[in-house]
């Protein structure tokens, strides 16, 4: 597979197919799990968050994977079983939307997506894992009323690994609605520190929460020796993470100043050995010192 201006694989290809059986039949082989880790963080702050039933908004949300384990009380390996199995691949689109609308469960936060991949929304859409899905390249343009309509309804902003495709003029452009809460899962070879000193300008607060998360594994020795380069210009260490084979994120949470303080600790950084909060590029506070 080619490989995108970061370095890394290109999976461009599985977030444009009509349905998530490539997305999730091409990630199985790779181990992606950052979602599944993602949950539990995602669950506390939708908890903590003062709006009776917070709207969620997933920033490259693909076909809606943090909104559907959360909707159909579900686990990322329950998922890869369902997608890949025989009889759910054999389905035609109609027949596997109703299959998934089935899974759905009641109550829990409202879910928009924002992502650039139109058949994607569409299929989140049908399948009822989104509310609402805002198709735009906000890094491009600025969201239209219609846009803006719905990122002014958002409580708290998530995404999973789109940081560093997005940058802080995606984030900038979503936190001048209605002033949400952020969390995002963000692979070391990146610096958050753009985005949140342009989030400090506009009000917010800026943690990075300890612990490291398995994204997935190195689709090939290629890719890995280009990320280790990445990591080493950026002076961050991999020693025992990428390294070892796996591709690793950190958590930052970023809330408007001023808020009580939100613990969202207390999870095993998940999916690893590493239970150390390895320095990247970025200068921001640790939770845990």
């Amino acid at each position: 597979m080619p490989f995108d201006s970061t370095g890394k694989i290109s999976f461009d290809h599985i977030y444009t197919a009509p349905d998530p059986r490539p997305f999730f039949g091409t990630l199985k082989r790779v181990g992606y799990g950052i979602p599944q880790l993602a949950k539990p963080y995602f669950a506390k702050l939708i908890a903590a968050h003062p709006a009776e039933r917070p709207t969620v908004l997933d920033v490259g949300c693909s076909y809606g994977v943090n909104a559907a384990l959360r909707r159909c009380e579900t686990t990322m390996d329950e998922l890869y079983a369902h997608y890949t199995a025989p009889a759910v691949r054999a389905l035609d689109h109609a027949a596997l939307v109703e299959a998934d609308r089935k899974r759905l469960r009641p109550g829990g936060p409202k879910f928009y997506g924002l992502d650039s991949s139109a058949p994607a929304l569409e299929y989140a859409l049908s399948a009822g894992f989104l509310d609402e899905a805002i198709h735009a390249d906000l890094e491009r343009d600025d969201p239209d009323s219609t846009q803006q309509k719905l990122l002014d309804d958002v409580d708290l902003v998530v995404s999973t690994g789109c940081v560093g495709y997005v940058t802080e003029k995606t984030l900038s452009r979503v936190a001048r609605g209605a002033r949400p809460w952020m969390a995002h899962f963000v692979l070391r070879m990146f610096s958050y520190e753009p985005i949140a000193d342009t989030l400090a300008e506009l009000g917010y607060e800026t943690t990075s929460v300890g612990g490291v998360f398995r994204q997935r594994q190195f689709a090939s020795a290629e890719e890995q020796t280009q990320i280790l380069d990445t990591l080493s210009a950026a002076g961050v260490d991999p020693t025992g993470l990428e390294s070892d084979g796996w591709l690793y994120a950190q958590l930052y949470v970023s809330r408007p100043a001023g808020l009580p303080d939100c613990d969202i600790r207390g999870f095993a950084p998940a999916g690893g050995s590493a239970t150390r909060t390895p320095r990247g590029s970025s200068r921001l506070p640790d939770e845990e010192g």
